[in-house]
Formats: C-alpha cells, sequence, structure tokens
C-alpha cells in the first residue's frame, strides 16, 4: 500500500520539488534496504509532485516502484568493468539529457563514479548516499570510497558515518547531512502482527510457553558477536539461570564456515539445550516474539538493522557500544535515565553482556514497558521511512537552490523522548 506522507508544504503545488525530475541509480529492484529505501523516496517525490525515475537492471520489485508512483528505466547498473563502466558515463549522461533531470541521486561507489562523471558532463546536481559499511583505511579503499565524498551533496547515515566522511574527505565536511536509513514503521509494528505469526515463530523455535527468548538476529559475516553471546550464555547458565532460550536467527540457511564455528562454540560451551541456530525467519514477528533482542557486533560494518527493527516492536534491545550504536539505542551516559530506550555494552565483552541480559529480565513490567514506549518513539522519530524520506527531499531542495546545509545546521534527531 502507498506511504502518506507528510511533508512540510500545504499542497503538491507549493513543494519546491513540484515538477522536478530525480533519476535515482541503484545496482538492482531486489529485496535490499537499497532498492526498498529508492522506492520509498520514489512515493515521497510523486506525493510531492516531482517525477521519480530509478535506473537499474530491474529486479523482482519493479512492480512495486511503479505501484508507487516511480517510473523504472533499464540501464545496465550492475557492471565493474572499468571499460563498461566508462561506456555507461555517456550512455547515463544521454538519459539526462533525455530525461531532462534536475537532480541525480545515488548509493553504490561503482555507480557514483558512473554517475559522477555523467553529472559533470551534463553540470546535473549530484547526491550520494555515503554508509558506514563503506569504510576504509588503505588508500586504495580511500580512493574508490572517496567519490560517495564528491556529491554536491552528501547524505550519510549517521553522525558516526559524517564524522568518518569529514575525517577522511576533509574538503567536503560542509557538504554532509545525516539522513538515517528508514524503516517501514507499518511493517514493524506489534498491530501488524498477527498473534498466530508469534506462535508460529516460537513453535519453529521449539520454545516452551513460559520460557522467555533471548534473540540475536545478525547478517551472515564475521563480526556480528556470535560467539560472545555464546559466552554470555555459558556465564549466565553456569549462574543458575532457567527458563530461558538463546536463538541465533541467520539470514542465510546454508551450512557455511560460520555457521559450523557457531555451532563448535555452542556445543563447547554444553549450551545444546538452551541455545540453537536457525535460518531465515519471520522477522517481525520474531522480534515480537522475543524477550530480549541482543546485537553484540564487534565490528562496526556488522551492526545491522535488528536494534531498530526491534525497538520499532518495543522489544527491549541490547547493543554493543560501537559505530552508530549510541544514536540507534540511546542509553546513559549519552543520555539520561529517564530517556533510556535500550542497553549498551563494550563491544566483545561477554561477562558485560550476561550482566545486562540478566538486568532486562528481571525488570519488573511498568519499567519494561516505559523503555518500549519510549524505543517505540524514538523510532518513529528518527528511523522511519517517512522521516527519511523527508530528510532526503530536503536535501534535494537545498542542491536546487545551490548549497546543502550541513548536519551541524539541521535538526537535532537525538532529542530523547520523556515519559
Amino acid at each position: 500500500m502507498p506511504q502518506v506522507f507528510s511533508l512540510p508544504f500545504k499542497d503538491r503545488d507549493a513543494h519546491p520539488l513540484a515538477g522536478v525530475t530525480v533519476i535515482q541509480i541503484i545496482p538492482g529492484l531486489e529485496a535490499n534496504p537499497t532498492a526498498r529505501a529508492a522506492i520509498e523516496i520514489a512515493a515521497a517525490l510523486g506525493a510531492a509532485g516531482a517525477r521519480a525515475l530509478v535506473a537499474c537492471a530491474g529486479g523482482r520489485m519493479k512492480g512495486e516502484l511503479q505501484a508507487k508512483g516511480g517510473v523504472f528505466v533499464p540501464f545496465p547498473s550492475r557492471t565493474r568493468n572499468p571499460l563498461a563502466m566508462a561506456l555507461n558515463v555517456r550512455r547515463l549522461a544521454r538519459l539526462i539529457a533525455a530525461e531532462q533531470a534536475d537532480i541525480v541521486h545515488v548509493r553504490s561507489r561503482a555507480l557514483a563514479w558512473v554517475a559522477y562523471g555523467a553529472t559533470r558532463l551534463t553540470k546535473t546536481p549530484f547526491v550520494t548516499t555515503f554508509p558506514s559499511v563503506h569504510q576504509g583505511s588503505n588508500p586504495i579503499a580511500l580512493r574508490y570510497n572517496s567519490v560517495l565524498a564528491r556529491g554536491d551533496a552528501v547524505l550519510a547515515d549517521s553522525n558516526f558515518t559524517a564524522a568518518l566522511i569529514a575525517k577522511a574527505h576533509f574538503p567536503v565536511a560542509g557538504k554532509i547531512r545525516v539522513v538515517h536509513d528508514g524503516l517501514d514503521c507499518h511493517v514493524f509494528t506489534p498491530d501488524a502482527v498477527a498473534p498466530a505469526r508469534v506462535q508460529a515463530a516460537r513453535r519453529h523455535w521449539k520454545a516452551a510457553p513460559d520460557e522467555r527468548i533471548v534473540l540475536l538476529a545478525a547478517p551472515t559475516r564475521p563480526g556480528s558477536g556470535h560467539k560472545i553471546l555464546i559466552e554470555a550464555a555459558g556465564l549466565l547458565s553456569r549462574s543458575g539461570l532457567a527458563g530461558v532460550k538463546f536463538i541465533v536467527a541467520r539470514d542465510r540457511g546454508e551450512n557455511s564456515a560460520l555457521d559450523r564455528g557457531i555451532d563448535r562454540a555452542i556445543a563447547t560451551e554444553g549450551l545444546q539445550g538452551i541455545m540453537h541456530r536457525t535460518g531465515p525467519c519471520d522477522m517481525p514477528a520474531a522480534l515480537l516474539a522475543a524477550s530480549i533482542v541482543v546485537v553484540p557486533a564487534t565490528e562496526a560494518r556488522a551492526f545491522g538493522d535488528a536494534a531498530v527493527q526491534a525497538q520499532a516492536m518495543g522489544t527491549p534491545v541490547i547493543a554493543a557500544n560501537l559505530a552508530a550504536a549510541p544514536e540507534t539505542v540511546l542509553a546513559p551516559p549519552m543520555v539520561e535515565e529517564s530517556a533510556r530506550t535500550g542497553f549498551l555494552v563494550p563491544p566483545g565483552n561477554a561477562a558485560a553482556l550476561a550482566l545486562a541480559i540478566a538486568r532486562v529480565l528481571s525488570l519488573g513490567a511498568t519499567a519494561s514497558g516505559k523503555i518500549s514506549l519510549r524505543a517505540k518513539k524514538h523510532v518513529e522519530t528518527c528511523f522511519s521511512a517517512e522521516h527519511m524520506c523527508a530528510a532526503t527531499l530536503e536535501a534535494y531542495v537545498d542542491v536546487r537552490r545551490g548549497g546543502a546545509r550541513c548536519s551541524q545546521d539541521l535538526p537535532a534527531c537525538r532529542t530523547p523522548v520523556r515519559w
């Protein structure tokens, strides 16, 4: 169903982007965060009276894009061949001219090199999104990533990322603004999850009716902190904790080397009876079925979306305090206790994670309920798809006017929510 966006203008004709054509260039329209963001922004542009084109190689979400008012433009966006990329510069320049595009927005590094060349040829405003996963300290990585810092406006996915960009690419500091990734709060909300879906998740985990679930839902990559949770579960088990099951939900189902390593670590700790590894699941239902969601990442790029998703569902979150975690999960000393939305622990510290799990499990209904309400409000205010789209469209407006406000000039999105 199309989203309805609350834009700061009384009607479509009054919006500064009315009649403007924006081309977003992405690798493809598969089910991933990049494609979903492009579709949401296309819908918001349509609501503002603008024309939204998405140039890519296609994919199964093409129908959703068109249903939400976006226009699909076939483009060979998946190539990494230098010669093909050079040809794509001219191809994109012709597309920009033919469609009379006013703004080009890109998120992929390889496509950014193509878009950078094409927009310089056509003198078209160029907007980039610089995600935290594109970090790098060696000269080759810095050079490759630098194209995302060459936009007329550079959208960072967190204040943490904005600081990294400003440090590594100092001349662009004044063009950076923070636009958090957007979550579909119509999907990740308790009201959208039927009780049968929650029951199905618990049956899949073979959880008893009175068992509480500690859930780690993380991408399939090193650095997600699986072994930290296993060590913490071992500490809690040996301390006498009962009635708790630990679930490691993976994003892929194959038996990878990482999966086998997790299984061996579970066996070494003697946790086969209370800790299980599962494959992909109905994530909103799984988060709602859990008593706690843990994000014990040991690397910034492995942090993922689970902390935001869990807070949207009102499930208590314990996350490793690294990268953008203090923006995602509000906790002392960054905010007062009355503004807490979750819990932060030192990364790589199994003992601290175990203590935090024990603390959250011991919370009373009133204290837990207040944290859940603040967490849901925090996500709605700062991490919703509507907020992402409104902030992105503001960036487009500023670029059209010939400048981009620095992130320090923008309204803060970390104001604590009090109850």
